[in-house]
């Protein structure tokens, strides 16, 4: 989707600011997956309220273990880490309705101009991708909010 030297180049960023936060060892694979069917499986997930459990499972599988996030056997296993029956959730990445709500998502995300994981509106100002909390915190201050006094 980058070409190989701009995935290099994101993937440096992604580990040095990782490590500014005190995170080490994240895998950042040479490609991005195709994550339609982990977010199909995400609202499996939701529906029966263990997304939380499953978001951990596959971020802990693509960044922690660089798993394959279009590989169904690691699909599987973190249906079963987040407590969901696999076979359930394996037939859920087939199921219209979901697709359907999947796509409808990407949809509207476009249509907001969403270019980039995670995307932050904060009043006029957007933020996009991986950025340090300074930047963050500017744009939010800018938007209106105010830093709380010290405790």
């Amino acid at each position: 989707m980058f070409g190989a030297a701009r995935a290099r180049a994101m993937g440096d960023h992604l580990r040095r600011f990782a490590a500014g936060m005190g995170v080490e060892g994240i895998r950042v694979g040479a490609r991005s997956p195709n994550t339609r069917k982990a977010l199909a499986l995400a609202e499996h997930a939701r529906d029966r309220g263990r997304l939380h459990e499953l978001r951990r499972a596959l971020m802990d599988a693509f960044w922690r273990r660089g798993e394959d996030l279009e590989d169904l056997a690691v699909l599987s296993a973190g249906a079963v880490e987040a407590g969901l029956d696999p076979a359930a959730a394996l037939q859920a990445l087939e199921d219209q309705a979901i697709v359907a709500r999947v796509e409808a998502m990407g949809r509207e995300a476009a249509r907001a101009g969403v270019t980039g994981i995670p995307t932050f509106d904060l009043g006029d100002a957007r933020v996009v991708g991986c950025q340090p909390y300074e930047v963050l915190a500017a744009a939010a201050e800018q938007a209106g909010a105010r830093r709380k006094a010290p405790a």
